[in-house]
């Protein structure tokens, strides 16, 4: 099988990384160019520390880590010391965050403990010892020297064939009929093309300006980081790689100097036309602005006060790159076929990216979930110059902070909002934000409901002590089983928005969620192909369905209606569902993106019926309107694409329409008495009692349908991407999603405990406002899956007893969604 040529533009550590893992997979023809010199091309590669920090919220990014950490071990003498990582603590949030970091790394597989001053101190002699806390200690961490890296792998790569081709600066990206074809570079004055299939962005901070040249937005800003050097110290004993995250500061021993990174200062983006030597050693390197590093060095010498006999030398502001969400940038254009980008990387993650990309380029997808960082993930509204801006300045403010798994960015807010906003206002929504949506989370209006929820609690107590009924009321609310973290972005009044659900009918906002429509002769012939289920059903059929990658792996779920013969709406998951199925689209089929044209607002609650029955033309009996079907009518003046099905486990529609209409609808909705407006909290405490799984959170590429317990929307008599991958049969699993029941509301990404061993991590958790339990679905072995099975989650280092139970935990027979 012949192998394609392919250019890599950048011999920065991506580069050379990426040269490696691709030429050790058989891809040998391979070119790497750059403006440079190498291996110290001039990009941040070559002004890094090389700090190897494997802890991070995202399972993704860890594994990345611990693989760069794994390869640069390997690699001799000179390109990596392992000598360990701390973080320190001199406040109590920051102490108990680092209860949380630990509790990553366990659920993720990396070795890392809770160590107290006195063996921080041990670590680093040099701490004032009387500041800690305790720290966090990863003796895998240490050092990378980025250059000496990218060096050792090129070499490799040499070694299997490919080239590396120093001051080749590329001017274009040369392409014929929606494909790459090459890459044009002037070298030594002379202009030149260098034939590809294949081309690969890795330039670092320069990946928009090629970006450009290829007509793709690279939504990555670059801004200046400020590290130096102290003066000459007292011999120290070699010492882990140090953060002192709440003054944003980071610290690295050079012989018998001592390194200070710091994050502290105010944002300093880069533009790309100023990206230039400036009169310094390196494109990657600006002046250095003493007075934005100064309060950084004061606080150095607060922790470190063997500094105060020294200061500081050989200050630079290096650019490194950002993103608007925190993430890198792997993927392919989605314009043109053969363009690739692995952008956004820094040297903690770099062997783990290339190793990433060079999977999905060789074998059509990666064992790592790419989901957090492939390109395609922003939607059109996220590719402003202003918005990459501005995410990627508030993404460096908080580079070091606590961030909450639920804080909302700050920043440009309201970006998107859904017809409903002025009503939600109005209602006193308590909107957060995802995807640059505005997502109402409870609403102020709705305090009568909990305080009448609070009275009925108490009635039924009423023989006991007041004290004694305040302990019954506080359980039944969920605020009891939640401490001071897991109450931060939520309310009681979620406990009254489920109850409403449950007894009567409540309104949803399902805007933000992406609707695709897939239209054409061969529609349904291309979405049988796609997807899992049996699709090709009857006008006004509903199906869920899920779609996989080769491997078997879930690329997403989805819920597919036919509206007519040629014509299906898709309720998928973002964007990324929308660049799968574009791109797999053969001619005569359209794929259009609804989202920003349309809303969708939920109605559902065993009062559903009489709510909308004398609003709408639609015959909404059992008989006449059956679950997962759907029709369209009119609702009022408002005309609506009503589906029957619910992500709540209540009677229930979605109804559709143009956004023009969707103020309308709500309105004509609205029956004070009869509905309330219901927000995400009490939505995912909903959906969770019914088990109904988050995608992306729940289960990714991962995971195969029988593992993730969504082998029911599996038909192996038709052909689909991804048949052949899965298990022959649904029991050949060795690991399952499974509801737990706690004591205690978590939070996601905690590891589970079994027999004094780790084994397995949260996926999404909630308190179940109907069944009066917290829930926490998590990962386990096949042996321990068994209901009844007792377990332990550890919640900031707390022991949480929890116990496998059986799904799901509200009406197993179906019987209210059905009625």
């Amino acid at each position: 099988m012949s192998r394609p040529r392919l250019v890599v533009v950048g011999a920065g550590i991506v580069g050379c990384a990426l040269a490696d893992e691709l030429t050790e997979r058989g891809w040998t023809d391979v070119t790497v160019v750059d403006q440079g010199p190498l291996f110290a091309t001039g990009g941040s590669s070559s002004h890094a520390p090389g700090l190897v920090f494997q802890t991070n919220p995202s399972k993704t990014m860890t594994e990345f880590a611990a693989y760069t950490v794994r390869k640069y071990a390997a690699l001799g003498a000179g390109c990596f010391r392992q000598v360990g990582g701390l973080e320190v603590a001199t406040t109590p949030e920051r102490w108990t965050d680092l209860h949380r970091r630990q509790g990553w790394a366990e659920s993720w597989g990396v070795e890392g403990r809770l160590v107290d001053p006195g063996r921080c101190a041990e670590l680093w002699p040099l701490l004032d010892r009387d500041q800690l806390l305790g720290g966090y200690h990863v003796p895998g961490d240490g050092l990378a020297a980025a250059v000496a890296c990218g060096e050792a792998q090129a070499a490799r790569a040499t070694g299997r064939g490919a080239r590396f081709l120093p001051g080749h600066t590329v001017v274009g990206i040369e392409q014929k009929g929606g494909r790459v074809t090459g890459v044009s570079v002037v070298t030594a004055g002379e202009y030149r093309t260098i034939p590809a299939d294949v081309v690969v962005c890795a330039a670092g901070f320069w990946g928009p300006s090629i970006g450009r040249m290829a007509g793709l937005t690279v939504p990555l800003l670059p801004l200046v980081h400020q590290y130096a050097r102290s003066g000459p110290l007292p011999a120290q004993p070699v010492g882990p790689i140090l953060r002192h995250q709440e003054r944003d500061l980071y610290f690295r021993q050079h012989g018998d100097r001592i390194g200070v990174g710091s994050y502290a200062h105010r944002p300093m983006p880069v533009a790309q036309d100023e990206i230039t030597p400036g009169g310094t050693t390196m494109p990657s390197v600006q002046a250095f602005t003493e007075e934005d590093f100064d309060p950084a060095w004061r606080d150095a010498v607060e922790l470190l006060p063997a500094l105060a006999g020294s200061t500081y030398e050989d200050g630079i502001n290096g650019i490194f790159s950002f993103t608007p969400d925190g993430f890198p940038l792997i993927g392919e254009a989605p314009h043109l076929d053969g363009f690739w980008v692995a952008e956004a990387v820094w040297v903690t993650h770099s062997a783990g990216v290339a190793r990433a990309l060079a999977e999905v380029l060789v074998d059509g997808r990666s064992g790592f979930d790419l989901h957090e960082c492939e390109l395609n993930r922003f939607e059109q509204a996220h590719l402003s110059p202003a918005f990459i801006e501005e995410r990627g300045r508030q993404n460096f403010v908080e580079v070091y902070d606590v961030i909450h798994p639920l804080q909302p960015m700050e920043a440009p807010r309201p970006l998107r909002t859904s017809p409903f906003h002025v009503r939600q206002r109005e209602l006193g929504a308590c909107f957060l934000e995802g995807a640059g949506w505005e997502r109402p989370h409870w609403f102020e209006a709705n305090t009568p409901l909990l305080e009448d929820l609070v009275r009925r609690r108490r009635a039924e107590y009423s023989d006991l002590p007041k004290e004694a009924q305040s302990m019954a009321v506080e359980p039944f609310l969920g605020a009891a089983q939640r401490d001071e973290w897991a109450a931060r972005h939520w309310s009681p009044i979620a406990a009254a928005e489920s109850h409403a659900t449950r007894e009567r009918v409540a309104l949803y906002d399902m805007t933000p969620l992406k609707r695709i429509e897939v239209s054409g002769p061969g529609a349904a012939t291309f979405l049988q192909r796609m997807t899992t289920n049996n699709v090709d059903r009857k006008p006004g059929s509903v199906t869920y369905t899920l779609l996989l990658d080769v491997r078997g792996g879930i690329r997403s779920d989805l819920t597919v209606a036919r509206v007519t013969e040629d014509t299906f709406q898709i309720g998928a998951n973002g964007n990324l569902d929308l660049d799968w199925l574009t791109r797999h689209a053969p001619g005569g089929v359209r794929v259009r993106d609804l989202t920003p044209g349309t809303c969708c607002v939920g109605v559902w609650g065993p009062r559903a019926r009489e709510l909308v029955q004398d609003l709408t033309d639609m015959d909404l009996s059992n008989e006449g309107f059956r679950y997962f079907n759907c029709r369209t009518g009119y609702v009022g003046h408002v005309p609506v694409l009503a589906l029957r099905v619910s992500y709540v486990g209540e009677l229930g529609w979605e109804l559709y329409t143009t956004a023009d209409m969707g103020l309308k609808l709500w309105d004509t909705l609205w029956a004070p008495g009869l509905a309330v407006a219901g927000g995400r909290a009490a939505f995912n405490s909903l959906r969770l009692e019914k088990g109904y799984r988050l995608w992306g959170v729940d289960m990714t590429t991962e995971h195969n349908p029988y593992e993730a317990g969504l082998g029911f929307a599996v038909r192996r008599d038709k052909d689909f991407i991804g048949r052949d991958a899965l298990p022959a049969a649904p029991t050949e699993i060795a690991r399952k999603l499974v509801p737990l029941l706690s004591t205690e509301v978590v939070m996601g990404k905690e590891p589970v405990r079994h027999g004094g061993r780790t084994v397995g991590y949260v996926t999404s958790a909630a308190y179940g406002h109907t069944i009066h339990r917290p829930i926490a679905y998590a990962w386990l072995p096949i042996e321990l899956a068994t209901p009844g099975t007792h377990v332990d989650i550890s919640y900031f280092g707390r022991r949480v007893p929890a116990e496998v139970a059986a799904e799901p935990l509200f009406d197993p027979g179906m019987e209210k969604i059905r009625r």
